[in-house]
């Protein structure tokens, strides 16, 4: 086989081959606003065309369509390569769709990809490759491409510059954390000057590192640390010991001047700046953090259920911390 070896048996009375694969996963959300709005006949035309799109750049990069899930799809490649350069061309075409169709604006895609030994079986695919690939889209954020190090192991120089980790994570079903990469989509002159050219230069006014309380863990994170995945899981950078909160519940990340912060939970991450600030909602969505505040993890933070973690970005040269405005600030809840 190209790329890979083949193993042919027979099982239950049909031929199975087991095959070195690159399996990727997509997901369509924001879906479900469409249903709201158009109704379901017209919102369930709308996706299925939208994920027949995306898909058609399997196709293009000599993939093999297995199936399609409502809003989503899952194939499988040859080589890493062309799994990775299909992901990024599916970016690209929602981009270009959304831009002549207002109605698919508020869609985002999630891509995820393992590489590993799968079993192909009457046209479908089973195995460990196939199991974290598609849990990997549970830590995806809003047109996030992750994928795993089999994956980049795969690719040439030039594709893996265009990836950064996010080290090892906890994934659901699995005993041990899976070594994560995430395609860095940004695009933009800081993130360009940043491969080409080492590390950054910092301005002297751009933040240094972050704090982050909740109970008696206080840790602070530079730059260099990120990211920081805040979660249930033990694997998880900060971890949160709270049932109320998934096993990697959001990411916070630095991108070239900023400390960004991305959800990748169901129950949502809420956001209010200073001590009584307005709240932000986020789900499957980020926001950048600046100044203080506090972060709830699946509720609001005046609710009082759900764990808050407060935050604090922090410029190292500075001789005195932010000032904090109420003793509440930095109470244990």
């Amino acid at each position: 086989m190209h790329g890979g070896y083949t193993e042919t048996f027979i099982t239950l009375g049909h031929m199975s081959q087991i095959r070195e694969r690159t399996v990727l996963f997509a997901d369509l959300r924001g879906s479900t606003a469409l249903f709201e709005t158009l109704g379901n006949a017209e919102a369930s035309d709308l996706v299925t065309g939208t994920v027949g799109l995306v898909g058609q750049a399997v196709h293009e990069y000599r993939g093999q369509l297995i199936k399609t899930l409502g809003d989503g799809l899952m194939a499988v490649f040859d080589h890493p390569r062309e799994g990775v350069k299909s992901a990024i061309r599916m970016q690209e075409l929602l981009r270009k769709e959304a831009g002549r169709s207002p109605r698919l604006s508020g869609l985002q895609l999630q891509v995820a990809l393992a590489r590993g030994e799968v079993v192909e079986i009457r046209g479908d695919c089973f195995g460990d490759a196939v199991n974290v690939a598609a849990r990997l889209l549970d830590h995806a954020g809003d047109s996030e491409t992750l994928v795993t190090a089999e994956v980049v192991q795969g690719l040439s120089s030039a594709q893996r510059g265009k990836f950064r980790s996010l080290d090892r994570i906890a994934v659901r079903g699995r005993a041990e954390p899976v070594h994560l990469y995430m395609l860095d989509g940004s695009g933009g002159p800081t993130d360009a000057a940043a491969t080409q050219f080492g590390a950054i230069v910092r301005r002297p006014h751009e933040p240094e590192g972050i704090r982050l309380i909740w109970q008696d863990l206080d840790r602070v994170f530079d730059i260099d640390a990120m990211p920081v995945v805040l979660g249930r899981s033990t694997q998880a950078t900060y971890c949160i010991t709270d049932v109320r909160v998934s096993r990697s519940h959001a990411r916070i990340d630095w991108q070239g001047t900023s400390f960004i912060l991305t959800d990748l939970s169901y129950n949502g991450s809420f956001v209010r700046f200073g001590a009584s600030g307005e709240i932000l909602s986020l789900r499957r969505s980020a926001c950048t953090l600046h100044g203080s505040g506090v972060i709830g993890l699946g509720g609001p933070p005046q609710d009082g259920q759900a764990p808050s973690v407060h935050f604090e970005v922090l410029h190292f040269a500075d001789t005195e911390r932010l000032p904090v405005t109420d003793d509440e600030h930095l109470r244990p809840l």
